[in-house]
């Protein structure tokens, strides 16, 4: 076990003594917020899917994302780190926002971030549809200013209404943009595919400073070219990933609100990640998850990896932001 501002890091329960089927319900097994009172980096749940527009259901995402988290590992060899080691993560449990009111949910994800931030350095998010990331975007620059952003999806997500409604899971990164969120020439989308609504679509996106790596970019540019163009574009800026799961192939991620054929697989999903530790990542979230319409727990099995991708490069940041210093603890469980 390693130490964080002098205290020992209290990992996941260790799987020698307790079954990974048993045990916490807690992102892989980690310690609640409760027991350490601060930490590095905190998983936090989102289970609101109000502002959908085709299938429902990911407000279901962070209790079937956090079961799949049971059979993760302590060590991540692929970055030669030990996220749950060389920081203190813990789960930071779910927002308690209503179901039947957007604006009223927003404030309350806005309002439960901003009061976290108190407590932790760094939070990854698990929704919950996209939605959520306007008010996650909106507390993170509350801390650290506009931030750069990389969207992986496989929709623009940058609409102006749905029905009228100005805040849903299609609009959240113009709304971002309109509210100064975000740095201007910092921004991405990656996995972009499918129909769209019209011919003005993509250009008026262009016009917002987005940069967009379709899909199919991928069979020319590969993994590793890509993370060339992200890491290239966003430089040393306080960065936010926000992950849409239906930047997968529906075979990789059956389970999710608006699938579209032709996406990425997970492993180029995971390796374009794994190739970004050279940014300074100051948050993120995975979202769109949705239980009811997945098989053998495909898409949550993904998702959970997505997550210990992201706590694997914070672990790896070349700029950590430290937690607020808390007394030292005897750890409970040993790390495995």
């Amino acid at each position: 076990m390693a130490e964080s501002n002098g205290a020992v890091n209290i990992g996941p329960v260790d799987a020698a003594l307790v079954p990974r089927f048993a045990g916490p319900s807690t992102f892989a097994r980690l310690p609640e917020l409760g027991v350490v009172g601060t930490a590095d980096v905190a998983v936090l749940g989102v289970p609101f899917d109000g502002g959908t527009s085709y299938r429902p259901g990911a407000r279901f995402g962070p209790q079937a994302v956090r079961a799949a988290s049971k059979l993760l590992r302590p060590y991540h060899p692929g970055l030669d780190t030990e996220p749950f080691d060389v920081q203190q993560v813990v789960d930071a449990g779910d927002v308690p926002c209503t179901p039947f009111n957007i604006d009223s949910a927003v404030d309350a994800i806005e309002q439960t971030a901003r009061s976290l931030q108190e407590r932790v350095g760094r939070i990854v998010t698990i929704g919950g549809d996209h939605t959520i990331a306007l008010p996650l975007l909106r507390a993170l620059a509350s801390r650290h200013g506009p931030v750069a952003l990389v969207h992986f999806d496989a929709h623009l997500d940058t609409w102006d209404t749905y029905f009228d409604a100005p805040i849903t899971h299609g609009t959240p990164f113009r709304r971002a943009r309109e509210e100064g969120l975000l740095l201007d020439d910092h921004t991405m989308h990656i996995g972009i595919r499918g129909s769209l609504y019209g011919r003005d679509d993509l250009p008026e996106d262009e016009e917002m400073g987005f940069r967009t790596i379709s899909a199919m970019d991928l069979d020319s540019l590969g993994i590793g070219g890509v993370a060339d163009v992200i890491v290239s574009r966003v430089g040393s800026a306080p960065l936010y990933v926000s992950i849409d799961i239906d930047v997968l192939d529906p075979a990789h991620a059956p389970a999710t609100g608006t699938p579209e054929a032709g996406g990425l697989t997970s492993r180029e999903l995971l390796g374009i990640l794994r190739r970004m530790s050279d940014t300074n990542l100051v948050g993120a979230d995975v979202v769109e998850v949705s239980p009811p319409f997945d098989h053998a727990e495909i898409t949550s099995v993904a998702a959970a990896n997505v997550v210990y991708e992201l706590l694997a490069l914070l672990a790896k940041s070349h700029s950590p932001e430290p937690a607020p210093a808390r007394r030292a603890e005897v750890p409970a469980q040993s790390s495995s």
